[in-house]
């Protein structure tokens, strides 16, 4: 039966007041199962008031009582796992244990934030010259806003929400308009964990709501996830609007295997990598990079351990992957597995082939191999379970592959040899790397983001670089003289 889904503003629920809609639907079976209200501009600044009208309370809260309800919040994510996780895979179509995962991830987000008081710390010098002492504070921006995908409905808001608002920020989320539930969820456990009204806002909506944010006088700053195009726009709109934004855009992530790699965890490592969540993960390692003679027993091992998963509906505990978002997203990766083959790739496992009893939006996974630099499926970032094999002659080469294409997420390497690691490291063009790590996405005390056409701005997300974000330093110098002592003196200060 279908629901309507709204906005969640100052701690209510409210309805939309554009008199637009947009479907939601359960890619497993195809339904339409809720109907979202989207924002118009008098939503946004409704939300925006809110949260601008909660920071001055809040922003004078004490450093403990934020933290205390942090850890209250980070407890009733956990306690509700179960209910987040199957929210996620009703809207999005991942797995269970998949969706688990996600909220686990999101749950060491928050546990980096409750440690607000040791991250707020600032620097101090007595005696810095005579009789003055300088102090570096780091204080909140104010309102601020997070656009987040429709891959992460969970972990990626919790990338920004926790050190935003646990350093005194308030929070305007536009979740995608595709999962939208999962965001909700998270809200109203916010709000059970005795936050204010307006410290948390969620704007459901498209371009409207973006464009409303990104122009809004009141908001300081903007987080996003997304495609690099749009993230590209976020970024140029935002900081031309005077906003601090920091926006991860799109991958196109490799994973290198050298000749002495151990072909079974190799092999293991790049179906994992690839095919789970469908593929739709920024950090999916979506371009397998063979040097040498490795290149023919690997693609077997590959092919081997492919034909024995099992895609089906999320919820079945046998499923082993899930279907696609929407069915436009589905024709969009088709498209490009005809496209590499229309182009001469080999295509060693064709997902198309697969027939399933569903109206949902399942594609199994597809291994094309072959595959050349000028081929769209290489060139371009398919979000999809769709691994392309590059093989090359060398390192060298394989690391001039990475270094020349657009994007800079992600890159893993796979070896038995120290000194090919260490040279791997230090060479690729990416901002995270794994070494015999396939998807190397950092934990929560360590921060995310790519190179190059990855990300545009200049500080990564979540972790140290979060607090960076969300914060800017004020710097005090302070003398308590004797009023016997004063005078004037025109003279430019000293340090002496």
């Amino acid at each position: 039966m279908k629901h309507d889904i709204k906005h969640y503003i100052d701690g209510s629920s409210v309805a939309a007041t554009s008199g637009r809609t947009s479907p939601v639907f359960n890619p497993a079976t195809g339904d339409h199962t809720a109907d979202l209200g989207l924002a118009s501009l008098d939503d946004v600044n409704a939300a925006v008031a809110a949260a601008r009208a909660a920071y001055h309370t809040w922003r004078r809260t004490s450093i403990a009582a934020r933290s205390k309800l942090m850890f209250r919040f980070r407890n009733l994510v956990e306690e509700n796992t179960d209910s987040i996780a199957r929210a996620l895979t009703a809207e999005h179509g991942k797995v269970l244990s998949d969706a688990v995962g996600e909220v686990e991830r999101g749950l060491e987000n928050i546990e980096f934030a409750c440690g607000i008081a040791e991250l707020l710390k600032g620097s101090y010098n007595e005696g810095a010259s005579a009789g003055i002492n300088v102090y570096t504070i780091r204080q909140p921006l104010g309102v601020v806003a997070g656009i987040t995908p429709f891959n992460f409905p969970a972990m990626v808001p919790l990338w920004t929400i926790p050190n935003a608002i646990a350093a005194g920020n308030t929070y305007v989320l536009k979740p995608s308009e595709r999962d939208p539930s999962a965001p909700l969820l998270l809200a109203e456990l916010f709000q059970e964990a005795g936050f204010p009204d307006g410290v948390l806002n969620v704007l459901q909506g498209d371009k409207v709501a973006v464009d409303g944010l990104l122009e809004h006088r009141d908001v300081q700053a903007v987080s996003f996830v997304g495609s690099t195009p749009i993230a590209k726009y976020v970024y140029e709109t935002g900081t031309r609007n005077g906003k601090r934004v920091q926006a991860l855009a799109g991958a196109k992530n490799h994973m290198v295997v050298m000749p002495d790699a151990e072909l079974d965890i190799a092999a293991d490592a790049a179906v994992s990598a690839a095919f789970g969540s469908a593929g739709e993960r920024c950090m999916a390692v979506s371009v397998l990079v063979t040097v040498g003679d490795i290149a023919d027993p690997l693609i077997d091992a590959i092919r081997e351990r492919m034909s024995r998963l099992i895609v089906g509906d999320g919820t079945d505990p046998d499923s082993e992957m899930g279907p696609l978002v929407t069915a436009e997203h589905r024709g969009r990766v088709v498209d490009y597995i005809a496209q590499g083959a229309a182009a001469g790739a080999s295509v060693a496992v064709d997902g198309r082939d697969q027939a399933f009893n569903s109206n949902g939006y399942f594609l199994a996974p597809t291994l094309i191999d072959n595959v050349t630099t000028d081929m769209s499926v290489y060139t371009d970032e398919i979000f999809g379970p769709v691994l392309s094999v590059v093989r090359t002659d060398s390192f060298d080469e394989a690391v001039r592959l990475i270094r020349n294409n657009r994007w800079g997420n992600g890159a893993a390497i796979f070896t038995r040899d120290g000194g090919t690691a260490r040279a791997f490291q230090d060479d690729v063009e990416a901002g995270m790397v794994g070494i015999n790590v396939p998807i190397p996405v950092p934990v929560g005390y360590h921060s995310f983001g790519g190179w190059n056409d990855s990300l545009f701005g200049d500080t990564t997300m979540y972790g140290p670089e979060g607090v960076r974000f969300f914060t800017r330093p004020k710097v005090v110098t302070s003398r308590w003289p004797d009023p016997a002592e004063s005078s004037v003196n025109l003279g430019f200060p000293r340090s002496d």
